[in-house]
């Protein structure tokens, strides 16, 4: 197996590499701009303004309170991942064409991004339809892109290169959204803040669609790692899904990781995707405020990731990701006593939210693909994508049920560190290392 890693490690290079990190640089811009800022207060308002006088909108016949509208689709769209993502991945391990796949997958949800400028007047229903197809396609695109990490860097150089990417991917992420703050400050046109919020989540889909150029030019194709279909690619990724799941049961440890991390993670994605309905709903915050917030937790994210990863070659990145969720439930501690109409003390919390974001999701990424048999990096990346990188289900079902039975934000935000004090817990009762050898591969020095 060693051998095997190596040989894998060998077919990478330098420029195929920095190709990679781009998917991270372009795809962040929707998970910052979009998810993180600009779409759940702006889906908010605009289901606000198709509310009843009880302030509920139904969709589908179904009544739901507009401030949780943005939460539930985020759900809804998670919960079908949970469908889709692992028949993606276990596809996209039998096809010698996954960078092809990538462009459809990064492309279609590009598209619906774009296509949300259409979103307006008490068109609240497109909105919630086009987030759905972007999220879906957001989350299986990043499946086929994590599934190429164990083909370009070696055990002990893993953490190093998913924290690289992590990090490229928080600069390219808060550049859009510097750019979008500038407009949003400066606006010599006098637009109004709705529809700078709209073209800011058009310029998302654009930049998503635009610099995913760069790792389709330079990634590589490789034969299927699980050997190529035969005859329709999706039933035999239906099928291979099945034997997958019950594969699964002789790795019990890797499954215990797994679903620690969906449960500490689905907190972490929670916190981002609402953190700007609680600063404007709860806080009072200005959206300025929120951006340049976000803005700093971007950027704070980038040197988080670089230091974690250093941190992780020295403790190990199991002590060092268990370390992370303890800052976790003390930033939503913080986050549930934050005074209103206070910007300083929200930037604060910034801080600290920004030195562990980063480091938290790269650490957890490059752990993971040690836990994947050979020839099943995909299948299981679609696994772990259930609550990855601008993906929860039950965090932001737990978020909208706590506002809808109480009215209050403050209620919603701390009923999350259920999340982070499970997760440690099981994660911390996972034995790391003979998890790695149980499925085959060789442990990093440090763990």
């Amino acid at each position: 197996m060693v051998a095997e890693t190596g040989v894998r490690a060998e077919l990478s290079s330098r420029r195929e590499r920095i190709g990679w990190y781009f998917y991270d640089w372009a795809n962040s811009a929707f998970s910052t701009t979009v998810v993180t800022v600009f779409f759940g207060p702006y889906l908010g308002s605009i289901a606000e303004h198709a509310a009843d006088a009880n302030g509920r909108v139904y969709p589908l016949g179904i009544p739901v309170a507009a401030g949780s509208l943005f939460a539930y689709t985020v759900s809804l769209s998670v919960f079908l991942q949970v469908f889709v993502l692992p028949t993606v991945g276990a596809i996209a391990d039998r096809t010698s064409r996954k960078k092809e796949l990538l462009a459809l997958l990064a492309n279609v949800g590009a598209g619906a991004t774009i296509g949300m400028m259409f979103v307006t007047g008490d068109r609240y229903l497109l909105g919630a339809v086009l987030l759905l197809v972007a999220n879906l396609a957001f989350g299986a695109s990043i499946v086929v892109y994590n599934s190429f990490l164990p083909q370009l860097a070696g055990p002990d150089e893993r953490d190093r290169v998913s924290s690289v990417g992590w990090a490229i991917g928080y600069i390219g992420g808060g550049l859009l959204l510097a750019l979008n703050l500038a407009v949003l400050v400066i606006n010599p046109a006098g637009i109004g803040t709705g529809e700078i919020a709209r073209w800011s989540i058009v310029a998302a889909g654009v930049w998503w669609a635009g610099f995913t150029i760069i790792p389709l030019a330079r990634l590589r194709n490789r034969p299927a790692v699980a050997g190529e279909a035969h005859g329709s690619a999706l039933l035999d990724g239906f099928r291979q899904l099945g034997r997958t799941l019950r594969e699964l049961k002789a790795y019990p440890l890797t499954l215990f990781f797994l679903v620690a991390y969906l449960i500490y993670n689905d907190g972490i994605q929670t916190v981002i995707a609402m953190a700007s309905v609680y600063a404007d709903k709860e806080l009072g915050l200005d959206q300025s405020v929120q951006i340049e917030t976000i803005l700093l937790v971007q950027f704070l994210a980038f040197v988080g990731a670089i230091a974690l990863g250093r941190l992780a070659r020295r403790f190990g990145a199991w002590k060092t990701i268990l370390a992370s969720l303890v800052l976790w439930t003390v930033v939503l501690g913080i986050g549930y006593f934050l005074p209103a109409k206070q910007p300083v003390a929200f930037m604060l919390m910034g801080l600290l939210l920004g030195i562990v974001l980063g480091g938290t999701q790269a650490l957890s990424r490059s752990l993971f693909s040690q836990l994947i048999p050979h020839g099943k990096e995909a299948e299981y990346f679609g696994l772990y994508e259930i609550s990855d990188k601008g993906t929860s289900w039950l965090g932001p079902l737990l978020f909208g049920l706590a506002y809808q039975l109480t009215g209050s934000y403050r209620v919603a935000i701390v009923s999350l560190v259920v999340f982070f004090v499970v997760g440690f817990v099981a994660l911390a009762a996972v034995p790391i290392r003979r998890a790695i050898v149980a499925v085959g591969n060789t442990p990093p020095r440090v763990l």
